[in-house]
């Protein structure tokens, strides 16, 4: 009762950081919520195209620039200097398409005329090149056998008008599943900092010389002692870990009742866990309180910005994603990235995140054992000299 009314105490003194760390959760994903977009519908965006025909707008080369122009919004800036290129730059036009002069002659002696473009290099020009590929192949296809352009025409055209229906068929809730991703995400930072300050705190609080005499010369136990110490910054751990789950149902609401929102909670609850056993061994290996400070910027930011808290983990470079393994935000943060695409939660589906999860205790239960180790030499090197 003594240790756990002391670890009350310095608690006490600790709460401002952590109120702080709080404060970011909520603010970054209260603000991602509110901007979200809640529409769940497919709609085809036209890519910005320019056309630089230097060939007779006639017979394939004009049913090219027709077809380019159904499908695209065309654009019409003047071959002019740098107009072309300040273009591009500033997005204004996605794709620059260079027909060249006598390209419909050459077509239709199938020697393949070799087309010149420009693109910004963003999806909208993806897709203006997907559309030219479409086109120029299938009209390659048909060059060989039409017995004249009219035919070659009428065969490119009744091809390329066979659209595709494109038809929602997951009833997977995307939009509201990258919210609590985000959160969660986030909270990996928050979860941690508060971690590793508090448990980093206390324990170097308990470190102090009179506290360290008064403790071995007791009748208490130091295991006994040490496992009080570990229960208590677990409670601390686990209430800090039910008030952010409790923010999630207030900010994200009906999606955390449902089978994603709970493996979501598990999956915060064993990282949390994780992140007690990091700030236990961090605690063991630091004395100095003044240095706390830039070791939980260094563990908690170093982490979120390495594993994907922050940045989205298909942004990362794979050299970073490499390092990242060796975390246990990694692993974390990789099933909250995981769930938010699984449609049917099953065996099968689970065997990538329970395998994550157990990545996660397996890291608590190594970073323990360490604790322990140190914790034991450092008192009986205490003890020596005392």
């Amino acid at each position: 009762m003594i240790v756990f009314k002391t670890f009350l105490k310095v608690l006490n003194k600790c709460k401002t950081p952590v109120i702080i760390y709080t404060v970011f959760l909520i603010f970054f994903a209260g603000f991602n919520v509110k901007t979200g977009d809640n529409s769940n519908n497919f709609v085809a965006s036209k890519p910005n195209i320019l056309i630089i025909n230097n060939d007779e707008e006639k017979g394939i080369t004009k049913e090219l620039i027709k077809y380019l122009e159904e499908n695209s919004n065309i654009l019409d800036i003047k071959d002019e200097g740098d107009a072309i290129n300040d273009a591009l730059f500033y997005r204004k036009v996605n794709y620059v398409i260079y027909i060249p002069n006598n390209f419909r002659e050459e077509f239709l002696s199938n020697k393949n005329p070799k087309i010149e473009i420009k693109s910004t290099g963003d999806y909208q020009s993806d897709l203006a090149k997907i559309m030219l590929e479409r086109y120029i192949k299938v009209a390659n296809i048909y060059v060989k056998v039409a017995k004249s352009e009219e035919e070659l025409i009428e065969n490119i055209n009744n091809t390329i008008s066979k659209q595709v229906k494109v038809e929602t068929i997951s009833k997977l809730d995307t939009n509201n599943l990258e919210k609590v991703a985000f959160y969660y995400n986030f909270a990996n930072y928050s979860i941690l900092a508060g971690s590793v300050y508090v448990v980093c705190l206390l324990l170097s609080s308990f470190k102090a010389n009179n506290i360290k005499k008064r403790t071995a010369i007791s009748s208490m136990n130091y295991k006994k002692y040490n496992r009080k110490l570990l229960l208590s910054n677990g409670l601390f751990a686990i209430i800090l870990w039910l008030f952010y789950v409790l923010m999630s149902f207030i900010l994200l609401g009906d999606i955390m009742y449902t089978i994603h929102g709970l493996i979501f909670i598990a999956n915060s609850f064993v990282f949390t866990i994780c992140a007690l056993t990091i700030a236990f061994l961090i605690g063991n290996l630091v004395s100095n309180k003044n240095a706390i400070n830039g070791i939980v910027n260094v563990i908690a930011l170093g982490s979120s910005f390495l594993c994907g808290a922050f940045v989205p983990m298909q942004w990362l470079p794979d050299s970073v994603i490499k390092i990242a393994h060796v975390l246990p935000s990694y692993w974390y943060i990789r099933t909250n990235e995981t769930l938010k695409t699984i449609e049917k939660i099953d065996f099968e589906t689970m065997k990538p995140i329970l395998f994550n999860m157990l990545v996660m205790i397996i890291f608590s239960i190594i970073l323990t054992i360490i604790s322990n180790i140190i914790s034991s030499k450092k008192r009986k090197a205490w003890l020596r000299k005392n």
